[in-house]
């Protein structure tokens, strides 16, 4: 365990309602693997279940703390990243409260500015979703 609960906040720029993991398990420059416990008090439960929006920002936060993570690291100044495009996003089901989330980015590609991932995120074995995301960091 790399990082959890208030020590996030070192590497990604969310607060508190819109945190989507609860910890950090691995971080690389080419992997980054975190989970989340789905509370019903999460700001995009609704009806018992995490909605879509919920989990595109788990995928999201995943890659800003592990980028976050490896720069600390560092010893540099963690910089921002912005969703610039989703491709291919598959929700096979929305996950329900009580589960826990592991969530997997693979660094496909480094283009300028913009880095391409691949965002998985699991129920135990089952996949619930996965897209390509496309982040712009702020230089």
């Amino acid at each position: 365990m790399l990082a959890q609960g208030e020590e996030l906040h070192n590497y990604i720029p969310q607060r508190p309602p819109v945190n989507m993991i609860d910890r950090l398990e691995e971080a690389t420059s080419t992997r980054v693997i975190s989970g989340l416990l789905i509370s019903s008090d999460n700001i995009f439960v609704d009806n018992g279940v995490l909605r879509e929006p919920g989990i595109i920002e788990n995928i999201a936060q995943t890659a800003a703390a592990g980028v976050g993570y490896v720069q600390k690291v560092q010893g540099l100044p963690v910089k921002l990243g912005f969703i610039a495009a989703i491709r291919d996003l598959r929700i096979n089901t929305l996950p329900k409260v009580g589960k826990t989330l592991k969530t997997t980015i693979d660094v496909v590609n480094e283009v300028l500015d913009v880095t391409i991932v691949r965002g998985s995120v699991y129920d135990g074995r089952e996949l619930i979703a996965d897209c390509e995301m496309r982040i712009f960091i702020q230089k």
